[in-house]
């Protein structure tokens, strides 16, 4: 061999194979201290206490979204209701006789009670009271709409006061 040649020396190739074992897991598949087979899914108790936090869960859901329909459907109500003693308050509010009405609305799903009164003064004057009959006078409208049925019955209060006119002689309604 020559000296030039001898320097040279090519090392041999090592070829490694790598065998699958359970020793050589992946660390997301496996657990600490445990065997192959538990390391295999869920235990029965971890399902039961997931099924058990998700019907929780879900239990408190559907009661909060039954409360909140509950409210929202009462709000409706109450609404309609204003509207109707608004209706009711313009109706017989212009030429407002003193007495009482009632009547229902919505095929009795609304119950309402109008009660009209002359107005008293709560501090009245001292001294003699001089009543005009031909002046003006005041008349107290208080206006009830109920709806519903026993405790869950509701109702809208209205009180209003109208300025009415003394209607000449000859000159009436029925």
């Amino acid at each position: 061999m020559n000296a030039g040649a001898s320097s040279k020396r090519i090392a041999p190739r090592v070829h490694h194979i790598f065998i699958p074992t359970t020793k050589h897991r992946h660390p997301a598949f496996s657990r600490p201290g445990g065997s192959a087979a538990k390391a295999a899914g869920f235990t029965l108790i971890e399902i039961i206490i997931a099924f058990a936090i998700l019907a929780l869960g879900l239990t408190l859901l559907l009661g909060t979204l039954s409360g909140a329909t509950r409210q929202v459907r009462q709000a409706g109500d109450a609404g309609r209701a204003a509207l109707h003693a608004q209706s009711l308050l313009a109706e017989f509010g212009e030429l407002p006789r003193p007495g009482a009405r009632e009547g229902e609305l919505e095929d009795g799903r609304y119950r309402w009670r109008l009660d009209v009164e002359p107005w008293t003064d709560p501090a009245p004057r001292s001294g003699p009271v001089r009543i005009d009959p031909n002046a003006a006078r005041l008349l107290h409208l208080q206006l009830q709409v109920a709806w519903g049925e026993g405790e869950a019955a509701q109702r809208v209060r209205l009180s209003s006061l109208r300025l009415v006119l003394p209607q000449p002689e000859g000159v009436g309604g029925p």
